[in-house]
């Protein structure tokens, strides 16, 4: 997970103020001390770090808060809210035409995440606004660039304009916004070239392409994982190209948070996009906020909610928990449900967004993501009719010795899948039962975590034994 190391280090040093009833300078001095040295590690730029930790001293020694009530706390609040500012304060969007064709450069050196951060940033704003996107393989030197970005926009649906690797960048940069224009496409990617490091005939090149497209963004990729040489190169981009935002790629690796941390501070150049894993649908909108949560384990509900929307229609959704709260969910509504959850990504990272999933970070490893793929073969197993009444199942067990055997599962398998829906029905059988006031009262227990509390739910099942290897996910 992106920024494990710091995010722990840091929640270990608020740790020890948050149960403190008051608050002297010596507890501040020492909290400081565990952040500035997670920070260093992470290799935040050290003039970063020296303003961060100044900003927060000053308001953390304030009369107030040593005097006030739950002083830990409001310590908290003020390290999140310089985090916040440190990774840009505010949220900054895409310069996207409404009317009109919009073009974005993207530039970077080679091996950051560029081409493939590209065609990310198609599909997702095709999909997001509605747009119809174009990409120009601009990139004629590294070997198979323009292989690798055709692939893609094939993979994607998106069109890709390209003219071989033995014609100049600036000429198919040229015919490509011509047919962009023909072909009525509104939003034009060009994936430019980049080097191992900076040079003269890269700049001028990149410089002759901007006067050429004359972009409505230059974005700029920047691998997360390069700590604080990610500024260097910015800079120099920056000075010769006007960059307007950054992209901020391989956030899924163990990164150790120098770059996203350094480089708004450094630069003035805004974080505008973050990459979020190597899937072409893991892309996500930099919202510095939303970061400074997840860093500090208060999670991230406010993405959850923008994946479910982004990957579930509205109707979708009302008829799914329609079926759900009828008498006759099955099994091919129990598969619906797991397709549009599978639709938003792994589980790990769905669960990632939630508050405190930090302090879990061995059970979350342990979350298996093929789960659904062996619910699914265990359903697919069936026959039209077992599906349609799950009944059938139940009171045939060569039915589902002849499922297991079909699916290449266990028997127990089998059955805890039928628990699954069993329990399903169950709890949605209660829900409709109850009134508005009870329905409340439970979903404010449930967030608590207080099960004892809710007479009409069980609390969750512990299984006792070992699973068949790492990752096992029950269902």
């Amino acid at each position: 997970m992106a920024f494990d190391s710091l995010s722990s280090r840091l929640q270990m040093g608020l740790r020890r103020l948050t149960g403190k009833g008051k608050l002297n300078e010596n507890d501040i001095d020492e909290m400081l001390k565990e952040v500035r040295l997670s920070l260093l590690e992470a290799d935040v730029n050290y003039k970063v770090v020296k303003k961060f930790l100044a900003n927060i001293k000053e308001q953390a020694l304030g009369e107030k808060i040593l005097k006030g009530l739950n002083p830990g706390q409001q310590v908290v609040k003020i390290v999140r809210e310089e985090l916040k500012k440190t990774l840009g304060d505010e949220q900054v969007d895409l310069n996207i035409k409404n009317h009109g064709t919009t073009i974005v450069m993207a530039v970077g050196l080679q091996g950051a995440g560029k081409t493939t951060a590209v065609g990310k940033m198609a599909l997702f704003y095709r999909k997001k606004l509605k747009k119809k996107p174009m990409l120009i393989a601009a990139d004629i030197y590294r070997p198979a660039a323009v292989d690798q970005l055709v692939t893609l926009g094939k993979s994607i649906n998106v069109p890709v304009f390209e003219m071989g690797t033995k014609v100049k960048a600036e000429k198919i940069v040229e015919e490509g916004l011509k047919k962009a224009k023909e072909e009525g496409c509104d939003l034009v990617f060009i994936d430019t070239a980049g080097r191992l490091q900076i040079n003269e005939e890269l700049m001028q090149e990149l410089d002759n392409v901007k006067e050429i497209a004359k972009p409505d963004e230059i974005l700029l990729t920047v691998d997360a994982m390069a700590g604080q040489d990610a500024v260097n190169v910015a800079l120099a981009f920056h000075l010769k190209l006007d960059i307007t935002g950054i992209i901020l790629t391989k956030l899924d690796g163990d990164t150790r948070g120098g770059a996203a941390l350094s480089i708004k501070e450094m630069t003035g150049i805004p974080i505008k996009i973050m990459s979020t894993g190597e899937k072409l649908d893991q892309m996500e909108i930099f919202y510095p906020d939303r970061l400074a949560d997840r860093i500090l384990g208060m999670g991230d509900v406010l993405s959850l909610i923008d994946t479910v929307q982004e990957n579930i229609d509205e109707d979708e959704m009302k008829s799914a928990t329609e079926r759900m709260m009828s008498d006759s969910f099955n099994y091919n509504d129990l598969i619906k449900q797991f397709k549009m959850i599978k639709r938003m990504g792994s589980i790990s990272k769905l669960l990632g967004f939630l508050p405190g999933i930090g302090k879990m970070k061995n059970a979350l490893s342990q979350v298996d993501d093929k789960a659904f793929d062996r619910i699914e073969a265990i359903i697919y197993s069936m026959t039209e009719e077992e599906r349609r009444h799950p009944e059938l199942i139940d009171k045939d067990f060569k039915r589902r010795d002849r499922i297991s055997k079909g699916s290449g599962r266990s028997i127990q398998e089998v059955n805890r899948l039928r628990d699954t829906l069993s329990q399903m029905k169950q709890s949605m059988k209660q829900m409709k039962n109850m009134d508005e006031d009870s329905l409340k009262h439970m979903q404010q227990q449930a967030k608590a975590g207080n099960y004892q509390a809710m007479p009409n739910m069980q609390q969750p099942k512990q299984r006792k034994g070992k699973g068949k290897g790492k990752g096992q996910f029950r269902f």
